[in-house]
């Protein structure tokens, strides 16, 4: 079958761009031909930060959020309340709650939430280690900011369950982000309101599915 494409190095790169989320073909091809209209040293910068990146980033050893060092600039800040951690999917919603300016704590991320359809259990989070941080005492509440969505409400359930017998407040941020909503695309008002107002988990767990 013949290709579409002139070049098969174009073809190549094109499919590696198209592997990205969010990026069609289209989308893929236009971004190859732009980097082939600049000069080789832009595109040798471009794909040295790519390779830079890869190699060198770290994950905080206390919260599991992206780093440049071994503990992330927000576990040390002292500044910060170290007895509130908020609990989040992924690094883009710890972003998304310090442009609210509305949350003085830590974070915990957990690299993702509990989804059988997809093969992800608890064990494939950074669940026992939110657990061993509420163990070694410290913490007076956890904040469950995770997506609206069924599985992010399978994994608040479970959370909650773990952290039961610590007797730390377990709470979970207010409804303004409407169910079904991702937390990383809810404005920042909002975000920040859900956050402020947020409730104890264990007036709400009941509808959540056991």
């Amino acid at each position: 079958m013949n290709s579409q494409y002139p070049s098969a190095l174009l073809e190549n790169a094109v499919n590696e761009f198209a592997n990205l989320p969010g990026i069609g073909r289209k989308s893929a091809l236009r971004l190859v031909l732009y980097l082939l209209r600049q000069d080789e040293e832009k595109v040798a910068n471009f794909a040295g930060t790519i390779l830079k990146l890869k190699r060198e980033i770290k994950y905080c050893f206390v919260c599991h959020n992206i780093s440049d060092t071994e503990i992330c600039n927000i576990c040390a800040d002292k500044s910060r309340d170290n007895s509130l951690i908020c609990v989040v999917e992924n690094v883009k919603e710890v972003m998304a709650i310090e442009k609210t300016v509305q949350f003085g704590g830590l974070y915990h991320v957990l690299g993702g939430i509990i989804s059988p359809i997809d093969g992800i259990g608890p064990s494939d989070l950074e669940i026992a280690s939110l657990e061993e941080r509420v163990k070694a005492g410290g913490i007076r509440e956890v904040i469950l900011a995770l997506s609206a969505t069924m599985e992010g409400d399978t994994t608040n359930f479970y959370i909650y369950r773990k952290l039961q017998s610590y007797g730390v407040k377990v709470s979970i941020i207010a409804r303004g982000v409407s169910v079904g909503d991702e937390i990383e695309y809810a404005d920042e008002v909002t975000l920040g309101r859900s956050i402020l107002n947020r409730t104890p988990f264990d007036e709400s767990y009941k509808l959540l599915p056991k």
